[in-house]
């Protein structure tokens, strides 16, 4: 699977710990909190628009990310999009972390910074997507990860959002 990254071009997924880790290394002088999220995002099209972020943050001092597009037969149905998203962030958490496992290397990263996975559903009672936060949450603490939702959420619901979303805005200022 191939990510994209502003910093570091095209890497696959195998590669990305290394990145993980030197902006770990680069960056744990500042004596703050570390974190590992993965997100995802999707937008209707023509079809479903896929976008799954991996982001490393050092409180205060910002991070970096990597994003996997994919396109997928269009998904109406909120739920089954959420379930998507939901089921593509836990794959690629899964995926990341038994690269960090097999090496020694990553030890430091491994024991230090938490994965955790942010869903891009609302609390909002009057959202379409609230019936579905414990049932997503559920899943996601059953697997071991942390999770976070809306407004906490941002690696999904803001990065993957924005990317998920860059085609349409395109299309809209290609007819201006």
């Amino acid at each position: 699977m191939i990510f994209r990254s502003q910093t570091y071009g095209n890497t696959e997924l195998e590669k990305i710990p290394e990145r993980l880790n030197d902006y770990y290394q680069k960056n744990k002088h500042w004596g703050t909190d570390f974190q590992v999220v993965i997100g995802t995002d999707s937008q209707n099209h023509n079809d479903t628009k896929m976008v799954t972020v991996i982001a490393i943050m050092c409180e205060g001092h910002g991070g970096i990310f990597f994003d996997h597009i994919k396109h997928i037969n269009r998904i109406s149905s909120v739920k089954e999009k959420l379930n998507a998203e939901t089921g593509d962030s836990l794959l690629v958490a899964t995926q990341l972390l038994e690269v960090i496992e097999k090496s020694d290397e990553f030890d430091e990263l491994y024991m230090n910074v938490p994965i955790s996975i942010h869903i891009d559903a609302g609390t909002s009672p009057k959202g379409k997507t609230y019936s579905l936060i414990k049932e997503l949450i559920g899943w996601v603490t059953a697997t071991g990860f942390d999770c976070e939702i809306k407004p906490e959420s941002f690696v999904a619901s803001s990065i993957a959002d924005k990317i998920s979303k860059s085609f349409t805005i395109q299309k809209k200022c290609d007819k201006i």
